[in-house]
């Protein structure tokens, strides 16, 4: 048998057994999936460093350490937002108005898992998936199929040693391409969530189930004159999230837009703290690196650290260096550093005020971010309610992209997967949550007589 049929066969195999089980699993006492839910929970923040080594190792993406950090982000502070919140069941009622909202579970989820975060993601969904009631089966990346089976493996007996039934977390142990798409498109899965590229993002949304899917992100920031005083907390702000696990979430900054007044202090304060500028050759090198004269970078360049990446394209970098700078006038192919880069890699541009600075903005996110997320640094409220007219789901401001927008250092919801909104094809533009995985019914009382119809509109 090829890989194909043994990746359709386990992916038949794994759904129906889901849908038993969640079958079994339907009218578990919330209280009782509470509890499933932070057994998990638990059991995965022991296990994190251990999963985070297993996926850097297994891809060849990003960093352990980094990746621990991601696995404690999902076990730890989205478990935490979900021990907060009403799922299932009655989740409000109007006394007034006579109306109930009762939450219920969707059935099998079919979850996309990308091989830039390969463990996290799959932590965030499966916990998002249970606390719903449901039964979820992971297709991770053929790249990540280890990590993502011992992630599974952890996760799903913390389950069932807390009650529950065996199948209602699973992996797909082969996976090709037709694999994928038979999962999703079986007649017991129930919606998809898919969490990828632009290839993966079209094919769910054109399995004919129900799909969550994101865009691509190609993250602006904009650095304001009214920062003039805190340039060495921004540079290391926009540092730290551009080479968080090298630069393998589509969250992470691209592109920097500086206020010439206030430019070479930030360039200076970015050096000091690890940014490499690259010459104008340098920075052609690199983007023929990582490109290859395509419009997507090239896989064997996604998640390579700084040196890695300087050392491939043929300079040397200092030892400390955390990120490479390319400094662009333009936003489009012809300088093709302006896209998003799942790298360390930075684009830099110097502009006059923030009229220029929220117009370059808008290029970068629509040269490939419609609707993902865009970062400001300023202390004007004004300012920062123009930049907000831009075309994403989220303005974050004065905070690092990649903590702000996955819901850490601001209070969006905690989440792993972030819409993008009808910008980009997307369903929403909401930090995906469990919230997104249930049935709201709504039970309605008579609250005015019915044949008061005839007296409103009759002749």
């Amino acid at each position: 048998m090829d890989a194909d049929l043994r990746s359709v066969a386990s992916a038949r195999r794994t759904v129906l057994a889901a849908w038993d089980a969640y079958r079994q699993f339907l009218g578990t006492d919330p209280k009782v999936v509470d509890e499933i839910v932070w057994a998990m929970s638990r059991a995965v923040q022991t296990e994190s460093k251990r999963l985070g080594e297993i996926a850097a190792e297994e891809t060849g993406y990003g960093n352990a350490e980094d990746k621990r950090i991601k696995n404690l982000f999902n076990a730890v502070s989205v478990a935490d937002w979900l021990r907060n919140i009403t799922t299932l069941g009655v989740l409000w009622r109007d006394e007034v108005t006579k109306i109930a909202a009762i939450g219920e579970p969707m059935g099998v989820v079919a979850a996309l898992i990308p091989v830039t975060n390969p463990t996290s993601t799959i932590i965030y969904k499966v916990l998002s998936a249970v606390k719903s009631g449901n039964a979820i089966v992971c297709a991770p990346h053929p790249r990540g199929v280890r990590c993502g089976l011992e992630t599974v493996r952890v996760m799903a007996e913390a389950a069932e040693q807390h009650g529950a039934p065996r199948g209602l977390i699973q992996c797909l142990d082969e996976v090709t391409v037709e694999g994928t798409a038979e999962l999703m498109r079986h007649r017991r899965t129930s919606v998809v969530m898919a969490t990828g590229g632009p290839a993966m993002v079209r094919a769910a949304y054109s399995s004919g189930k129900p799909t969550l899917a994101v865009g691509a992100g190609n993250v602006p920031v904009y650095v304001h004159a009214s920062k003039a005083r805190e340039l060495d907390e921004v540079a290391e702000q926009i540092i730290m999230s551009k080479c968080f696990d090298y630069g393998t979430a589509c969250l992470s900054e691209q592109a920097v837009m500086a206020d010439r007044q206030i430019a070479r202090a930030l360039r200076e304060e970015m050096k000091l703290k690890g940014a490499y500028f690259c010459s104008s050759a340098e920075s052609k090198t690199l983007g023929e690196l990582i490109f290859a004269g395509g419009r997507s970078i090239v896989p064997a360049y996604v998640g390579q650290s700084a040196q890695r990446l300087a050392e491939l394209s043929g300079f040397d970098v200092p030892p400390r260096t955390r990120i490479l700078v390319s400094e662009q006038s333009e936003v489009g192919w012809k300088t093709p550093l302006s896209a998003e880069k799942l790298n360390p890699i930075l684009a830099w541009y110097e502009v006059k005020d923030a009229a220029e600075g929220i117009a370059r903005s808008g290029d970068i996110v629509r040269f490939g971010g419609w609707g993902h997320s865009a970062v400001i640094h300023c202390d004007e409220a004004e300012v920062v309610a123009e930049f907000s007219r831009l075309p994403v789901g989220r303005v974050l401001v004065n905070t690092p992209a990649i903590v702000g927008g996955m819901g850490f250092s601001t209070d969006l919801e905690p989440s792993f997967m972030l819409g993008t909104g009808t910008w980009s094809g997307s369903i929403t533009s909401d930090n995906v949550t469990a919230l997104h995985l249930i049935n709201i019914k709504r039970v309605a009382y008579e609250s005015r007589p019915w044949r008061d119809i005839y007296d409103v509109y009759g002749d």
